[in-house]
């Protein structure tokens, strides 16, 4: 039976049918400062927490609730006879609902530069300390954290007059997943205002984690629900969508995405849009690309978001029936009729959309709209699952630029050759490895990805690029390991190739594109994707 309720709410919401319900019970009300006055201004009666504990107030509200009959009366094991002893000579009164919910410490600092003191003020204490207490004691206590538990509450409540010991314990589930969630947010966005790596991504110059940090011993992820997903990659698997919180110490990314048409994304949708935004957001031009099953399958830069998309989407016209859109630059009329007559495409993402290509795009019943700001926090760690645990690493960023590429053999690379190699090199980032890309005048015409052998990746990249591979150039995420690959890709008419050297069979890898007449630059940087 419930005999007396402490409430003690930031967050006002769904309250007074809650107080409500428990005064026609006849169940004592304690409550704080604000709550105490909204439930009188309803007429409800309230005890103040002060007058409860015969103490007041303190250090400008940081002391409530921190007192003995606070927390005694929570904790009491209603069971065990020397708590019972005890509680009757000391005077506490049993406390059998608790209902609070916490500062808004993660709405504080996800605001631009916040000032640390008032970030402070909004860690709550006293809030954390009551839920994890009533917690802690569910066989006699209640407790709800949230205004979205009050209905389901409430009727239990008219039906049976207390909480079942399933509801008491599901109650208490809850409030220590809350309560590890506000934490874990408080360590998050501190923890980026000290530049840790958790949270945060190093200085490109920087080399592993640099200036004497090290690697946590333990790591805090905050992520919270943000939808329930269809299903995962098949659909006898069951998903959903977690993204992290908002604290200004993760990327925005997806977890700032806005889906203005088209029907719910899917596991694999957020996947490749995930993969289509990294590409598209890695060029200062206008860029377009096509991804499917995380993977490229066409890219281009351009003077236009149209010629991007028309460039990129003819790079491998086959491949993208049924493809990912991503550009980095504001959706367009000609760029919107470009898609739209471009065949079936699942989703379109980009930082924005002028009203009339809204229009056009939306006449796609089932096309997905997305938009994502360009601008937003940097990249943060990059997690990987395995059994048992978690995989951390830096983003991969091009660290060596081409100022700090040689050349191993041939001839220099022309100008317009040189451009199309950082383009390639570029895109060779985002494919999986073996990653093979074939490129002529900053667009993709053929790729080779994720097969076991490099040169069955140059062969299939050269399939796909067919007689467009004459006077392109060719980049490779890795090293070769035999001259097989350069010599495949010069027979075709490959006239320049990069990949970051290393191999201990680099000096007949070099004999070949020297006898080819094929300039060929060493990066000294690798970039697999797995």
């Amino acid at each position: 039976m419930i005999r007396r309720a402490l409430i003690s709410v930031y967050d006002k919401a769904g309250l007074i049918p809650l107080a409500r319900a428990l005064n026609r019970r006849k169940v004592e009300i304690l409550s704080t400062g604000g709550t105490a006055k909204l439930l009188r201004e309803q007429r409800i009666p309230v005890t103040e927490i002060s007058k409860f504990t015969g103490f007041p107030e303190i250090l400008s509200g940081r002391v409530k609730t921190l007192h003995p009959k606070v927390h005694g009366g929570i904790l009491a094991d209603r069971g065990n006879k020397e708590h019972r002893a005890q509680a009757k000579r000391l005077g506490l009164k049993a406390i059998d609902l608790v209902v609070v919910n916490l500062y808004p410490f993660e709405a504080a600092a996800r605001r631009k530069n916040a000032p640390m003191p008032k970030l402070i003020e909004q860690i709550d204490i006293g809030g954390v300390a009551l839920i994890r207490s009533a917690a802690k004691n569910f066989k006699s206590v209640g407790v709800l954290c949230r205004p979205d538990q009050y209905p389901a509450a409430i009727a239990e409540l008219q039906e049976k007059g207390t909480f079942s010991e399933m509801s008491l314990f599901r109650l208490a589930v809850e409030a220590f997943a809350e309560s590890a969630y506000y934490d874990s947010v408080i360590h998050q966005a501190l923890a980026h205002r000290e530049k840790r790596p958790l949270t945060r991504s190093l200085s490109p110059k920087g080399r592993g984690l640099g200036e004497g940090r090290k690697w946590p011993e333990r790591i805090v992820l905050a992520v919270s629900k943000r939808q329930e997903l269809r299903y995962g990659e098949n659909p006898h698997q069951s998903a959903v969508w977690y993204q992290w919180a908002a604290t200004g110490a993760l990327p925005g990314g997806l977890g700032r995405a806005r889906q203005l048409h088209g029907k719910d994304l899917s596991f694999n949708n957020l996947l490749d849009l995930d993969a289509a935004l990294k590409l598209v957001f890695a060029f200062r031009k206008p860029a377009a690309a096509v991804v499917k099953h995380n993977n490229p399958c066409g890219v281009s830069c351009a003077a236009t978001p149209a010629e991007a998309f028309r460039r990129a989407f003819a790079g491998d016209p086959l491949s993208a029936f049924g493809g990912i859109v991503g550009l980095n630059r504001p959706v367009d009329e000609p760029a919107a009729r470009a898609i739209v007559g471009s065949g079936f495409l699942e989703c379109i993402v980009a930082p924005g959309y002028r009203p009339g290509a809204l229009r056009i795009l939306k006449g796609k019943k089932n096309l997905r709209i997305i938009e994502v700001p360009r601008k937003g926090p940097r990249e943060c760690l990059d997690f990987r699952q395995v059994g048992g645990g978690l995989l951390a690493q830096r983003p991969d960023e091009m660290r060596k630029g081409p100022g700090r590429w040689r050349p191993a053999a041939g001839a220099k690379p022309t100008a317009a050759q040189r451009k199309d190699l950082i383009f390639a090199w570029t895109v060779a980032r985002f494919v999986k490895s073996n990653a093979i890309v074939i490129a002529k005048g900053e667009r993709t015409v053929g790729i080779g990805m994720g097969l076991t052998s490099r040169v069955d990746s140059v062969a299939f990249a050269l399939k796909k690029a067919g007689g467009r591979a004459r006077g392109a150039v060719l980049a490779s995420d890795g090293f070769f390991p035999k001259p097989d690959g350069p010599a495949l890709a010069a027979r075709a008419g490959i006239r320049a190739i990069i990949q970051p050297g290393g191999s201990i069979q680099d000096p007949a890898v070099i004999q070949v594109v020297e006898k080819a007449g094929v300039p060929m630059l060493l990066t000294g940087e690798r970039h697999f994707k797995h």
